[in-house]
């Protein structure tokens, strides 16, 4: 059997200004080794853009996926037929959900420089896990792609 296309795809990537912050990062590098010379001073220029820019990276790396009948959610890959209704959540009600009504028992992939978010039940009584919390910045194409997943399987 071959898998079609996955219809949901998104990478959570950091915002732009991260990158400015990661330029900065190495300005203040290169500032600390002023005292040593010109070639230290370029090299934690360099040194210190880079490493801020692999955390920028690294931190913007996860992916939300609905591919051959599963939610893949960073490191979490559930199966859509354990997943009940999908909620659209907007800034404030998303804000909401990360602070007073999270349950600890929640799946988080989380992103605060994502303001909207979905959260989906979980229906499979031998997974703890209530629901998951999906920082994204389309939830209503995420909450259709599960939609049009659990319709095709």
């Amino acid at each position: 059997m071959q898998l079609s296309a996955a219809p949901y795809e998104e990478r959570l990537t950091a915002p732009r200004s991260w990158w400015l912050i990661s330029f900065l990062v190495g300005v203040s590098m290169a500032l600390i080794l002023l005292p040593f010379g010109t070639l230290p001073m370029l090299g934690g220029l360099a040194g210190g853009t880079a490493a801020a820019a692999v955390v920028a990276s690294a931190y913007g790396s996860p992916r939300i996926r609905v591919v051959g009948g599963f939610l893949i959610a960073g490191e979490a890959k559930i199966p859509v037929s354990a997943l009940g209704d999908a909620e659209v959540l907007d800034a404030a009600e998303a804000a909401a959900w990360r602070t007073y009504k999270a349950d600890t028992r929640a799946f988080l992939l989380l992103r605060a420089y994502i303001p909207t978010a979905l959260r989906v039940e979980v229906t499979d009584p031998e997974d703890p896990t209530p629901y998951l919390y999906l920082s994204t910045r389309e939830p209503e194409r995420l909450a259709e792609a599960l939609k049009a997943a659990r319709a095709a399987g």
